[in-house]
């Protein structure tokens, strides 16, 4: 099982989760998040960071703008996060793989919502429906994709805690976990906002990888 992240505001934090096991570094482009990577880290220590996979987080920002960020901080995948088109994404897929972030609600026809971003998104990823775009420590009922073919890579998001353990062990066993990437964890393992618990992180790690 992979694990990204998401919301890492220092340098330090970059190399700590990975050696407590995770697979992906998210590192947030939206400046009215309170995780704004730009607020604390300058584009030449991203691009340093090597170690970790480095994800890019948008919310509904310029293609260009988009693009230059991937380049001066060395991203390796792209996480668009807001109301991007499938054209916007197929824009961006041509440059970097994308990851499409669907916001989920408790009445969502989830196959309705990616049936048209199938062919422009190398993966999906699914959060909780919020105003503030991710980080809210909040978790849609992961009983809404049970059902669902959804037949590409995706990364499963929303409020994921350390005690949740079971609870993923519980949704792989659903015809939809076939296609489960990875675990995108946040909010719930902070002590403030950017700042990671890396005990929590390294234990919940340990816990869902073995």
């Amino acid at each position: 099982m992979r694990v990204k992240v998401c919301g890492i505001t220092q340098v330090s934090q970059a190399l700590q989760i990975k050696e407590a096991g995770a697979d992906f570094g998210g590192f947030i482009f939206y400046p009215p998040s309170a995780r704004y990577v730009y607020k604390s880290m300058a584009p030449a220590q991203i691009k340093k960071l090597r170690s970790i996979n480095k994800v890019g987080v948008f919310v509904n920002a310029d293609v260009e703008a988009v693009l230059r960020t991937v380049d001066q901080c060395g991203l390796y995948l792209v996480q668009l996060h807001g109301d991007e088109s499938p054209y916007y994404c197929e824009k961006i897929s041509q440059y970097i793989t994308v990851v499409k972030a669907f916001r989920v609600q408790p009445d969502d026809n989830i196959a309705w919502k990616i049936k048209d971003y199938y062919d422009v998104a190398d993966m999906y990823l699914f959060d909780t429906e919020s105003t503030q775009f991710g980080g809210t420590g909040k978790k849609f009922d992961w009983q809404l994709l049970k059902d669902i073919n959804i037949n590409k890579p995706f990364f499963l998001s929303g409020g994921i805690a350390p005690e949740d353990v079971e609870n993923i062990k519980a949704f792989m066993h659903q015809p939809a976990a076939k296609d489960l990437f990875a675990l995108d964890i946040n909010s719930r393992f902070e002590t403030a906002p950017g700042i990671k618990n890396i005990e929590k992180v390294r234990t919940f790690i340990n816990s869902v990888k073995h």
